[in-house]
């Protein structure tokens, strides 16, 4: 393989003693095609519903995970009636939303710890045999080492970790064991980026060796890496996976590094992995939602709009509601963009967040005045974007600011709730925001991953009678991916002809 990296912006990766370099991203991903048969997927997916190889539970730390994925149920609870009647159906696969990065360390483990004690009681009355899949964010913010060492504690050791963050749809690629991100035309090292200087998660290390080490103490040393490099891949192809991965003995210290580029590396990638595991290897993977499609062998589908699900579009549809927590530049962007663009097609409610952490007193004054204006707004046809104000509010620790993020999270369920209209579709933006605004504002407990809205954007529905606005279309927006442009699109496909709006005005002033 020639190198994948060029001379120009060179930074210092810090602390690991290594320059890692940032090239036009469109030269990367050429060098990707043509790469193997393009029949991969396919193989894969026959494999996988052969039945003979282990149903694969997905725990995803929020919802986002489900956004390479469809046709497939994601579950919001983990008690045993429930698994027992996910595994009667016999899937190939399902997710489960734990939520864990909204919660502190010493929670998150409990938490996993329970979740997997359920699934493996719940398989074992199935006589099925599971592989478990912890699914993070592919900007390495989570919960790492307690969630692996959750799922050994639960269901003892593994024969080693796999560490997969890869993402293409997000832009987030692994060359040479370094993590980055696509932005623009450059590719930019992940510790180089607002992600890396997160208040509860934040990191030094694009290199996914140093990271692991920075995260894990002395657990690991330099001696426990193994990578899956592009060239095993492309030159390879899964049987040089495979070899590489039986050429070290099986060992719960051993971590795994798998590059990627685009989708086909990572579908060769697990070609070959599924030959491993048939010699006796059984590992814990920590990985993006890409290692997950091709784990099930999923394809893309075309993003889906209104008419796909049927939804009514006639004289009185309501209005579409949009409620954006996220504080990622991403999403601030996308917002701006949003806003400026519609203009007065658009009912814009901005909530002070400074308020809405405050006195009880002045949160509900808030709350109140954003519902009832939202209300008037969806039920006369307007799309309503109700967003937290845009200055970030950190506390003094980790655990002080993901306390501030799930208060901010509790007042936008509030404001779901009691909402007294059915909006057309819902939009919720921002990891935390989608996953309390499906568990506690609609009820959802099992939905249905039906596709994406956009590329990485899940489109689910719930239909159970026990949820609030049964069947209607949830879109998870992730808040770091797509374009500035991407939340724009999204709401402009899923738009009706409609009074316009009164202009956007802060109801908080």
């Amino acid at each position: 393989m020639p190198p994948i990296l060029t001379s120009h912006d060179r930074k210092t990766e810090s602390g690991a003693g290594i320059v890692h370099l940032v090239e036009p991203a469109e030269s990367s991903v050429a060098k990707a095609a043509g790469v193997c048969g393009q029949d991969i997927i396919q193989s894969i997916r026959k494999e996988v519903q052969s039945g003979d190889i282990p149903m694969l539970v997905v725990l995803d730390d929020d919802p986002t995970g489900t956004q390479t994925c469809h046709d497939i149920d994601v579950l919001t609870v983990w008690d045993s009636e429930t698994l027992d009647y996910e595994f009667s159906l016999n899937p190939i696969g399902f997710f489960i939303l734990t939520n864990s990065r909204a919660l502190p360390s010493v929670e998150a483990r409990s938490l996993i710890v329970d979740v997997c004690n359920n699934v493996r009681m719940a398989a074992d009355k199935a006589k099925r045999k599971v592989e478990i899949v912890l699914r993070g964010d592919s900007t390495l913010r989570g919960h790492l080492p307690e969630e692996p060492e959750a799922a050994e504690e639960a269901l003892e050791m593994f024969d080693g970790w796999i560490i997969a963050p890869f993402f293409s749809q997000g832009g987030r690629l692994t060359i040479d064991d370094v993590h980055y991100i696509k932005e623009s035309d450059k590719l930019v090292p992940v510790s180089q980026t607002p992600f890396a200087q997160d208040a509860a998660f934040g990191y030094k290390n694009a290199n996914l060796r140093q990271y692991v080490l920075e995260k894990c103490g002395s657990r690991f040393s330099a001696s426990s890496f193994l990578s899956v490099t592009l060239d095993d891949v492309r030159r390879g192809g899964p049987a040089k996976v495979t070899e590489k991965l039986l050429s070290v003995p099986a060992d719960p210290n051993q971590v795994i590094i798998v590059n990627a580029v685009v989708d086909q590396d990572m579908h060769i990638f697990v070609a070959g992995l599924l030959e491993a595991e048939r010699s006796g290897r059984r590992y814990l993977f920590r990985t993006g939602a890409a290692f997950v499609s091709s784990r099930l062998g999923i394809s893309g589908i075309p993003p889906l709009k209104m008419a796909d699900l049927g939804v009514p579009t006639g004289t009185g549809a309501p209005g579409g509601l949009i409620i954006a927590g996220s504080y990622v530049p991403k999403t601030t962007a996308q917002l701006e963009v949003l806003r400026s663009r519609l203009g007065n097609k658009l009912a814009a409610i901005e909530l002070d967040v400074e308020k809405l952490i405050g006195s009880r007193e002045e949160a509900d004054a808030v709350i109140e005045a954003a519902v009832n204006e939202a209300s008037r707004s969806i039920i006369m046809g307007q799309d309503t974007l109700v967003m937290t104000s845009r200055k970030l509010i950190n506390g003094h620790d980790g655990d002080s600011s993901l306390d501030i993020g799930s208060k901010v999270a509790r007042t936008l369920v509030q404001l779901v709730e009691r909402i007294n209209v059915r909006p057309r579709y819902i939009i919720a933006k921002g990891g935390i925001t989608s996953s309390d605004t499906a568990t506690k504002a609609l009820r959802m407990r099992r939905a249905r991953v039906l596709g994406q809205a956009a590329p990485g954007v899940p489109l689910w529905r719930c239909d159970e009678e026990t949820s609030r606005h049964r069947g209607i279309p949830y879109m998870v927006f992730p808040g770091n991916v797509g374009s500035d442009t991407t939340l724009l699109e999204v709401v402009k496909d899923w738009a009706i002809d409609g009074p316009c709006a009164s202009p956007s005005r802060n109801k908080d002033n």
